[in-house]
């Protein structure tokens, strides 16, 4: 798994990177009320909003962390939201992605790193 300034994490599956929030992101944000997630097939470029999360708190907008396509969302999550808090970095993810370039994965964060980030 590798980790976002931003609080997202990714880690890849079947050729795919799946994306989400951090356990760390998810209790900042307290109570998760709505998720608005991207069209599936949707080409997307690294910082575009991709997700809109809302919670007893604040809206935020989760970044694309790198470039290429969604191919899948987790429908489960807008019936749902509250998986957010419940598994952040489990059953919660927001998308799968294509990546189209594999190089933008290197300024990510291991979890030691990310773990030091938030410390």
């Amino acid at each position: 798994m590798k980790f976002t300034e931003e609080h997202e994490w990714l880690r890849e599956e079947d050729g795919e990177m799946v994306v989400g929030i951090t356990t760390h992101a998810a209790e900042q944000l307290g109570d998760v009320v709505f998720v608005e997630l991207p069209d599936e097939g949707t080409t997307v470029s690294k910082d575009d909003e991709v997700v809109v999360i809302e919670s007893v708190k604040a809206a935020s907008d989760i970044l694309a962390p790198v470039d290429g396509e969604i191919t899948e969302v987790n429908s489960a999550l807008t019936d749902n939201p509250s998986m957010v808090n419940d598994d952040p970095q489990g059953e919660a993810w927001f998308f799968k992605m294509k990546i189209s370039d594999a190089s933008q994965m290197d300024d990510f964060m291991d979890e030691a790193g990310y773990q030091k980030f938030i410390g």
